[in-house]
């Protein structure tokens, strides 16, 4: 238990030392003023369970001092007992209850009683600190009861939301092939295989292709979250080409970027290496040039790889509306989408995803973008070396 403060008051040190040690116990720490400019000091210093003051001072009295304390919010409730050798025909008693003290004793003095007032007061300070502290502890509780509490019907809105949003994002594709395999079906029925030549085959299977990605890919997503969550997010770094592999990802996406009224502009420092992860570096990537093609309003979207010391930047820029500074870092959150509301594809969770990834690797993933500007999206790879001449190969137009 921490110690319990007492304050005695008296301009003669014998008085002092005399009263101290009567008052003195393990529990207890004994402050010593010789005047009252002093005893103010420690009273707006430490929290005393007792004040024991001498009524008769030079320069500044025991009732002057009361007087004060009585007036000071830090002091106004530490009781107060006087001590006087004056007579008791004096009426110092009756003033000292006055200015508010809870005691008077009289030189001299009788060591009992002053033990045992002393004790009293000390008990009941005791008291008021344990309840003080209960209360403390019982509010703590309380305001971490209400947090967990927020967190808990926060985390059930984003369940409930995260149902909602898959149910919506799997519907989707799931209505287009359920509509494609009805139409098919009538068409077999009535006997008309004509629609059934190479061509609208192949059209046909370009459709349901595309429907089945999309639903894999939101499936891959959940499977990632969940994974990162669990701490089972695995990482299987070999050594690789990024050079080669960021080539191979834009050239993937350039059918989609031309749907989408875009095209890419590549600038890439050739012979990249690092021990990375291959398939997870390729799903970043992936991730930023999805999200590109996404919100670049179909404008061309500029990909870079840069060697800066021993460490790769791939920057991803787009030439979108741009995202607001008190979005930019919310959109790596789970289930958060980018600001451009007018686009509601996918569960809000690859730029999650992609950082998590980013980070495995012992590198970053941040975003650089003003309002109206674009954004660029930048992955940080450490330990990243060129093999052979370090050349710069530049792309237009998407073709690689």
């Amino acid at each position: 238990m921490q110690s319990t403060k007492l304050l005695i008051v008296d301009d003669l040190p014998e008085n002092l030392q005399a009263l101290a040690k009567i008052i003195e116990q393990d529990d207890r720490e004994i402050y010593q003023a010789s005047s009252g400019d002093a005893a103010l000091a420690l009273l707006l210093e430490h929290d005393f369970a007792l004040a024991i003051l001498d009524v008769m001072m030079p320069d500044m009295n025991g009732f002057e001092l009361a007087e004060l304390m009585r007036g000071t919010e830090k002091t106004r409730h530490i009781p107060i007992v006087f001590v006087s050798a004056g007579g008791r025909e004096l009426n110092y008693a009756f003033k000292g209850y006055e200015t508010g003290a809870v005691d008077f004793l009289h030189k001299p003095l009788d060591i009992g009683a002053v033990k045992s007032k002393v004790n009293v007061f000390v008990s009941l300070h005791q008291q008021r600190t344990q309840v003080k502290q209960q209360v403390e502890a019982l509010e703590k509780s309380q305001r971490q009861l209400h947090a967990t509490q927020a967190e808990l019907e926060r985390a059930l809105k984003m369940r409930d939301d995260f149902i909602s949003l898959v149910a919506h994002e799997l519907r989707t594709p799931l209505n287009t092939l359920h509509i494609e395999s009805q139409v098919r079906q009538l068409q077999l029925q009535r006997g008309d295989l004509s629609v059934f030549n190479k061509e609208r085959l192949h059209s046909m299977v370009e459709r349901d292709t595309r429907q089945i990605n999309s639903m894999v890919r939101l499936i891959n997503d959940m499977v990632e979250v969940s994974r990162v969550n669990t701490g089972n997010l695995s990482i299987r770094p070999e050594k690789i080409n990024l050079s080669q592999l960021v080539l191979r990802v834009v050239g993937d996406f350039t059918l989609q970027a031309v749907a989408a009224g875009s095209s890419f502009t590549i600038d890439v420092v050739e012979n990249v290496y690092g021990s990375w992860d291959d398939f997870r570096v390729e799903q970043i990537i992936i991730n930023l040039i999805t999200n590109a093609l996404r919100y670049g309003g179909g404008k061309p979207v500029a990909i870079t790889l840069a060697v800066v010391g021993d460490r790769v930047e791939v920057h991803v820029q787009d030439q979108g509306s741009g995202i607001a500074p008190n979005e930019q870092q919310r959109i790596f959150e789970k289930f958060e989408r980018l600001g451009n509301n007018k686009v509601r594809e996918g569960l809000g969770m690859g730029l999650y995803i992609a950082r998590q990834l980013a980070e495995a690797h012992g590198g970053s993933l941040v975003v650089r973008s003003n309002p109206g500007e674009g954004a660029c999206f930048t992955l940080c790879l450490p330990a990243a070396y060129v093999e052979g001449d370090a050349t710069q190969r530049q792309v237009e137009n998407g073709s690689v």
